[in-house]
């Protein structure tokens, strides 16, 4: 089966998958929430820059039906694909935001992640990251639900919370994790330089370990390259992006020969 295909099947799989992760008895169902998402984005793996971090592309015009997602083996747009998943999820909100509040990390942070890419202009969404966010002592978890915030922000703006996600990486009370998800997601909400105070506390708080620790959040997995962390990858791009990609570290898209 083609990638093209996966990917239709995908689509036709989210409703399913839904109610699988939603089911506390099933026993794959962190295995189900963890796919749920990947039919929503594309040209994710790898993807660290500002411009590019977070970035949703849902909203394919009938004009412009062949963006940069390609074409299915179908023949239609992969975007259809993309939207059609999100859609699906958007549709299905009111089984995975109790999610948000299961007693297994794990599932609160691809909740976090499916929900993310749901269309949601009234901010419905946004506010039940931040209603858990208030309950929330998990420090990983905090940090899925700071990106899954600033990733609705980016579909949805609202600069209130580009404020909010400011004052986040600026609060020291906070733990590294959420600070540096607060800072990334800032850095993709804003076209502001960095400021000295940014680059000052991420360089202070971006160690190896918690690079590595952060790699179970699926924004960071999927940001990262060969023999760079998701974390790494990041601060890279966005915070000094004349430095080259380190060897071995190979874009992911590119073609193969």
């Amino acid at each position: 089966m083609c990638a093209n295909d996966m990917r239709a099947a995908a689509v036709l799989a989210v409703p399913f998958l839904i109610r699988i992760a939603a089911d506390t008895r099933h026993p794959h169902r962190v295995d189900a929430l963890d796919e749920v998402s990947s039919p929503a984005r594309a040209r994710y793996f790898g993807v660290a820059s500002r411009d590019e971090l977070l970035l949703h592309r849902a909203d394919t015009q009938y004009d412009d039906l062949y963006d940069d997602y390609g074409v299915e083996v179908t023949g239609y747009p992969a975007g259809w694909s993309i939207a059609a998943a999100r859609a699906a999820i958007t549709a299905d909100t009111a089984l995975l935001q109790p999610l948000l509040d299961d007693p297994d990390p794990s599932i609160r942070i691809h909740s976090a992640y499916a929900l993310a890419t749901a269309t949601d202009p009234d901010r419905i969404v946004r506010s039940a990251f931040r209603a858990r966010l208030a309950a929330e002592q998990d420090p990983m978890v905090r940090a899925a639900l700071v990106l899954a915030i600033a990733e609705a922000t980016r579909s949805h703006p609202h600069p209130p919370s580009t404020a909010w996600m400011r004052e986040r990486w600026r609060d020291r009370t906070q733990t590294p994790e959420v600070r540096l998800a607060a800072a990334i997601g800032w850095l993709c909400l804003t076209d502001e330089p960095a400021p000295d105070e940014l680059r000052a506390a991420v360089d202070g708080l971006a160690t190896d370990e918690c690079a590595h620790a952060m790699d179970v959040l699926p924004w960071m997995a999927a940001a990262g390259g060969s023999g760079e962390t998701g974390l790494r990858h990041c601060v890279r791009k966005m915070l000094h992006p004349e430095r080259p990609d380190p060897v071995g570290c190979d874009d992911p898209w590119a073609p193969r020969h």
